[in-house]
């Protein structure tokens, strides 16, 4: 088989576009907690990571509360802001249909993967594994929630691959020993994405998928 098997994925700003969701929930705890008003920069700096380290960063002294007032604000608009991104779903059917295994390796805790799967069933349906930040004790940027869903389906980090759109994903993708994707439609930007030197970039959900499938040459 040419290409990358199995296809491991994040979820926020890869598989699906919660771009908005994310940034907005950010928002409203700072400004509710903070009192603050910050640039969307500063509130997705640290996306990818997971959400109470995010909400340390912000604020050490106020990081619990943060991230209490995030997670109401953001699983009740969950079902409101969350959507599927055009394309990914076809490349994801593609690559299964050609035998490849799938799977989300996320920082977001299992409640939250399972309120965004409500939303999108279509999706959900799929992954051969998920891996959320529920799942290994240490988390992206350190391989171990990688290798964890590699061990769940029996694979090495050879002929693996991890898809991410930060450089959270591609640090971990890096340490796990998998080819690491980047991709330019979520959280940040082509230039942050190169400079974690991954194995490719893509701008599109075909492209994405031609990478998979043939691999990166």
């Amino acid at each position: 088989m040419s290409g990358y098997e199995p296809v491991l994925l994040d979820l926020d700003g890869t598989v699906v576009d919660s771009v908005a969701l994310i940034r907005e929930s950010h928002r409203h705890a700072v400004r509710t907690v903070l009192g603050q008003e910050w640039p969307d920069e500063r509130l997705v700096a640290n996306v990818g990571r997971p959400l109470l380290e995010q909400m340390t960063a912000f604020s050490p002294d106020h990081s619990d509360e943060l991230y209490r007032v995030y997670r109401e604000w953001n699983h009740a608009n969950t079902a409101d802001l969350l959507l599927a991104y055009d394309g990914v779903q076809e490349a994801l059917h593609e690559l299964r249909g050609a035998g490849r295994r799938l799977g989300i390796v996320t920082s977001k805790s299992h409640d939250a993967v399972e309120l965004a799967w409500g939303v999108l069933p279509e999706v959900a349906e799929l992954f051969d594994v998920v891996i959320t930040a529920d799942d290994t004790p240490i988390h992206k940027p350190r391989p171990e929630p990688v290798l964890e869903a590699l061990r769940r389906l029996g694979a090495g980090p050879e002929g693996a691959c991890y898809v991410g759109d930060a450089p959270f994903d591609l640090q971990a993708g890096r340490a796990a020993g998998v080819t690491t994707i980047g991709v330019t439609w979520g959280f940040f930007t082509r230039d942050q994405l190169a400079a974690e030197r991954p194995d490719a970039i893509v701008d599109s959900p075909a492209a994405l998928l031609r990478a998979c499938m043939d691999g990166i040459r």
